[in-house]
């Protein structure tokens, strides 16, 4: 290891080298982030001006909508800006910060999701003492420790990756540093340790897991007491969608985060990659605005405001 040269950069291999691959991955991934990015801005645009919808349900929503357009920024634009100028390299401080934001906002992801489930389970199972538990201030407490835990959580990881320069090789077999993909490069010492560290988070992973499982468990033992077959059928399609993202989100992060790289081809690592990387945040606008009324009736009622200002 003293022998070799200290890495200045990287070499992101994710896809083809052939122009015109390139060019097609750069125009499916700019029309998926400016559709994730103009649904992540309407809710939040919507939840912050109506003020029919300053509710705890919906302020965990913009929270979700803040995080996921910050999560898929932190990969997405640079992979295009690759693609189109041909070229796949990225600065090992731009890598670090890679991996510093993407831990970040990949466990404020699960933060926020974690607390949306707790949100649905008072407000379904417990309707009269949802007024109590979930107070503006302690929706903002909630928050407040969500966010700042999880920049504290990435400085962790992304401390334990990096205290010692890698020296091995700069080609990174994914199209950002993805972090199995970094690990394999640094020394056995600094492997070690981060992959205990990651074993350790996978277990609060799955605890996360448990409590929104067993929040939703309740919530359709609930909703299926309910006599109504309309009011059933709706609180079904409106939850069972979540419950699909949540399960995408978790099952290919922790199958990518501690499962062995080697045993998996390039295409199907690259399609665990984006199943927990771009997919949420592209299907959490459509998941919970097209099928939520109260956020389509804002919508209207803000665009018909604009509408009338302007004239």
């Amino acid at each position: 290891m003293n022998n070799l040269t200290a890495v200045t950069d990287f070499l992101l291999l994710g896809f083809s080298d052939i122009q015109e691959l390139q060019l097609l991955h750069a125009s499916l991934f700019l029309l998926i982030y400016l559709a994730a990015l103009v649904g992540n801005l309407l809710i939040v645009l919507v939840t912050t001006l109506d003020q029919y919808l300053h509710m705890p349900m919906y302020f965990f929503l913009k929270n979700l909508s803040l995080v996921d357009l910050c999560y898929l920024s932190v990969t997405v634009p640079k992979s295009i800006h690759n693609s189109l100028t041909h070229s796949s390299s990225i600065s090992y401080l731009g890598c670090v910060a890679q991996v510093y934001f993407f831990f970040a906002f990949a466990s404020a992801e699960l933060a926020f999701l974690t607390v949306m489930s707790y949100d649905r389970y008072i407000a379904i199972c417990h309707p009269l003492h949802y007024g109590a538990l979930m107070t503006s201030g302690k929706c903002h407490q909630m928050a407040a420790i969500a966010w700042l835990s999880c920049f504290s959580y990435a400085a962790v990881h992304t401390g334990n990756m990096f205290w010692e320069r890698i020296s091995r090789s700069n080609m990174i077999h994914q199209f950002f540093c993805d972090i199995p993909h970094v690990l394999v490069l640094v020394s056995c010492e600094v492997f070690f340790a981060e992959f205990v560290t990651l074993a350790l988070s996978a277990c609060l992973v799955l605890g996360c897991f448990v409590l929104m499982m067993i929040s939703y468990f309740q919530i359709f033992s609930t909703v299926f007491r309910i006599p109504s077959a309309e009011s059933r059928a709706k609180a079904f399609f409106t939850c069972s969608p979540q419950l699909v993202v949540i399960m995408l989100f978790l099952t290919t992060g922790l199958f990518e985060a501690l499962g062995p790289i080697a045993k998996t081809s390039p295409i199907q690592d690259l399609a665990i990659a984006l199943a927990y990387t771009v997919l949420p945040p592209f299907l959490n606008p459509i998941i919970y605005s097209l099928r939520n009324k109260e956020l389509k009736t804002a919508m209207w009622r803000l665009f018909g405001k604009t509408y009338l200002l302007q004239k």
